[in-house]
């Protein structure tokens, strides 16, 4: 495959394609070639596609939700004819390997599927007012109504599908959108933008920003006409969102460390290949992505030997080779912090079992033993092809451990014992507790979010929605 020419790109407002004052050149984090240029927004462009947004409210708020539901069913059919196309922007500009690129382009699909089914699934409820002295003979019901423009910022790792869970729900739910993409993957975002046109969105009802993160997040957060910011990234960008937003509604997907619990009597030849897609799918640049394995000592010698069996077959290169299984990270800097991390915990007593090595910017998939739980790839977001495997000696143990950290977005347990399993649902603190699987499954209905420093509110079209939409109460009084 030969990529294409550089092409000048230009920004999505209003629901036409405006030129930009200043540019900068995206380039390929596995070769280093330019991909386009990317136009970098200014502040009067970001108040533009706010005011934009703003003026499309009453024509997405008044379109009935039938129609809304066929623009997103419109959006998803193109995706799935366009498949091919859309991985190979993923593979280009996020390194994404083109199976796994293939792969988020059919979730995508599904995600605004979701969301089209949702937009004719909004509803409120009666409230019998007569449970209470005084509220005789009167009639009340709730009714959803969208919140107004949504500002959407949203990070590189899965940038159709993370996009999607922001901008389906919005739309199902009638809010306009103001989308800045990472700044490593715009060009998914440009792709997204040409597909809403095609579906028929109204003008200014969804508008693509890029550029400077710092610039475009400050502006997007401090406007007096965006109502809603829903963010993914890190906790320390989401935080200071947070604390700029004043009493703007937010949903922030932050960091995670997650880990799995391997209980003793599970089989190792039914779960080694699903840990180890856990851990290295798309390099482990996944907020899910396995990170910690506490195994039980009984089983912990076989899962080890098997575990790093299988990660040294694992092929690495292009990310446009279907074959391949673990690409460049997405920046010089990313893997040399990742090697620095893994040389610390090594420095600390850890035992480096596979990996560690780099080719280019690919880093070998790494196995590390027995890591102090202090060392940066315990206790923090890895976002790297790195997992760590320490021993334990009871479930208790392992659970303990997992719920020692700052994060707690998913956490997964194996085991046979059910009481074991109920036991872990009950007190392992995260937002979603999978048995007899990894942290790192997601489908995309599902609600996601997670509690401590992963972040607030609930991705999942449905829930997504109830995040994106104000409750109104509405009383009769027929006395």
């Amino acid at each position: 495959m030969t990529t294409k020419q550089v092409k000048k790109e230009k920004l999505f407002i209003g629901g036409e394609w405006l030129e930009a004052s200043e540019y900068t050149t995206l380039t390929s984090p596995y070769s280093g070639e330019a991909l386009g240029e990317i136009p970098l927004a200014q502040l009067e462009e970001i108040d533009k596609a706010v005011r934009e947004a703003d003026n499309a409210r009453e024509t997405l708020r008044k379109l009935p939700a039938h129609e809304r539901a066929a623009i997103l069913e419109k959006m998803a059919s193109l995706f799935e004819e366009r498949t091919e196309e859309a991985a190979r922007i993923l593979a280009l500009e996020a390194g994404k390997p083109f199976t796994t690129a293939k792969g988020e382009v059919a979730r995508t699909v599904a995600t605004y599927k979701f969301a089209a089914e949702e937009a004719k699934r909004i509803h409120g409820e009666t409230i019998p007012l007569n449970a209470a002295p005084g509220g005789e003979n009167r009639v009340a019901y709730t009714v959803r109504e969208p919140i107004g423009v949504v500002a959407a910022i949203t990070p590189f790792n899965f940038p159709l599908n993370l996009v999607a869970h922001k901008v389906g729900p919005a739309i199902a739910a009638g809010n306009p959108v103001v989308l800045k993409p990472a700044s490593q993957t715009p060009l998914s975002a440009f792709f997204l933008a040409k597909i809403a046109e095609e579906a028929g969105l109204p003008k200014g009802a969804l508008n693509v920003v890029t550029g400077k993160g710092s610039i475009i997040g400050d502006a997007l957060v401090k406007h007096p006409l965006v109502k809603m910011v829903t963010f993914t990234g890190s906790p320390a960008v989401g935080i200071a969102l947070r604390n700029k937003a004043g009493l703007k509604r937010t949903t922030l997907e932050l960091g995670s460390n997650s880990a799995l619990i391997v209980d003793k009597g599970v089989s190792t030849e039914k779960i080694i290949s699903r840990c180890i897609t856990g851990a290295f799918a798309y390099q482990g640049q996944v907020c899910i992505s396995l990170q910690r394995i506490y195994v039980h000592e009984d089983l912990y010698d076989e899962f080890v030997e098997k575990f790093v069996d299988g990660t040294k077959k694992l092929n690495l290169g292009d990310p446009l080779d279907e074959k391949t299984d673990v690409s460049a990270l997405i920046s010089e800097g990313d893997v040399d912090r990742a090697k620095q991390w893994i040389q610390e915990a090594v420095s600390n007593g850890a035992t480096l079992a596979a990996g560690g090595e780099t080719t280019g910017n690919i880093l070998h998939p790494t196995v590390l033993l027995n890591v102090a739980n202090e060392s940066k790839v315990s206790c923090q977001e890895v976002f790297a092809p790195i997992v760590l495997i320490n021993k334990v000696s009871s479930i208790k143990e392992a659970i303990d451990y997992v719920n020692d950290s700052d994060y707690g977005l998913q956490a997964g347990i194996y085991t046979e014992n059910v009481h074991t399993a109920f036991d872990a649902a009950d007190q392992l603190h995260v937002g979603g507790v999978l048995i007899n699987d990894i942290p790192t499954f997601r489908v995309d209905h599902m609600p996601y979010g997670g509690v401590k420093e992963s972040g607030t509110g609930r991705e999942g079209l449905k829930y997504a929605i109830e995040e994106m939409t104000e409750m109104k109460l509405v009383i009769f009084n027929r006395n």
